[in-house]
């Protein structure tokens, strides 16, 4: 027989994970705003001292991983209960990756504020705060349990990945230009790649709260519908399905990356 969740310690046990959960989100979204101001104002103490706040990140996934598993190992919660349990188990990580992300992002810019700067980072930081108003929206929507809103953020994804393909051709450009210029480029490129994965993941958060609040999961979903039609005949006939244009396009890019940088050009004499 089922366990109802009836007694005040079960209900303190559910909150308490509820709350650290958000705590790892602000503080996700702390780590990513003081990055960009260090960014922008080229501040590489601010940069430094973020990095730390990694450290109460991983230790607060490793309290909600313990608190999950003793839940799970003595209240054996069913339904809904269930669902909120094995979705923050999942959550968790989610956050965690985005503090590693984070402390990337220091990093390169640290190694940025040593460089004079290449241009106005504008469109990153535009970029930073789209990502950053996915996961407020995503936690939010985990609150309030609301799947539609949710829904919608999984949907605002492609606008980073858009703002991710305008920085790259940006940049591309600059070290077509000046090799001289490629050291600080691939600097502010993999700080566009981390933002743009900061915000895959705030979709996958969104994604579970879907999936906490309908019982549905709706990972892939898109992209299994898109590949659906033409895979069969193909194998059928015994040809290779080509790769998603996606893929096509960042190969391509990284060809263009890897020919500047090999040009004569750029050696010294």
């Amino acid at each position: 027989m089922p366990r109802l969740h009836t007694d005040r310690l079960y209900e303190g046990e559910l909150r308490k994970i509820r709350e650290m959960l958000l705590m790892m989100g602000a503080k996700v979204e702390e780590m990513l705003s003081h990055a960009m101001r260090a960014l922008i104002e080229r501040d590489t103490e601010l940069a430094e001292r973020t990095l730390y706040i990694d450290r109460q990140i991983n230790r607060l996934e490793m309290e909600v991983d313990d608190l999950c598993l003793r839940v799970l190992a003595r209240r054996q919660p069913v339904a809904s209960d269930l669902r909120f349990v094995t979705m923050a188990l999942k959550v968790v990580t989610d956050l965690e990756r985005m503090g590693d992300l984070g402390v990337n992002i220091c990093e390169r810019v640290v190694e940025l504020n040593e460089e004079p700067p290449l241009k106005p980072y504008v469109e990153v930081v535009n970029m930073a705060e789209a990502a950053q108003e996915m996961l407020r929206e995503a936690l939010d929507a985990f609150v309030a349990g609301d799947a539609e809103r949710a829904q919608a953020i999984v949907e605002r994804d492609s606008k980073v990945d858009a703002y991710y393909g305008a920085i790259f051709r940006e940049l591309l450009t600059y070290m077509m230009e000046n090799p001289r210029n490629i050291f600080r480029a691939t600097r502010v490129q993999s700080i566009a790649k981390y933002v743009e994965r900061i915000a895959d993941h705030a979709t996958n958060v969104a994604e579970m709260v879907v999936f906490m609040v309908r019982g549905k999961d709706i990972r892939h979903v898109g992209k299994l519908e898109r590949r659906g039609g033409s895979g069969k005949g193909e194998a059928e006939l015994g040809r290779r399905s080509p790769a998603p244009p996606e893929a096509a396009d960042s190969d391509a890019s990284l060809r263009d990356v890897m020919s500047v940088a090999r040009a004569p050009s750029s050696r010294r004499p």
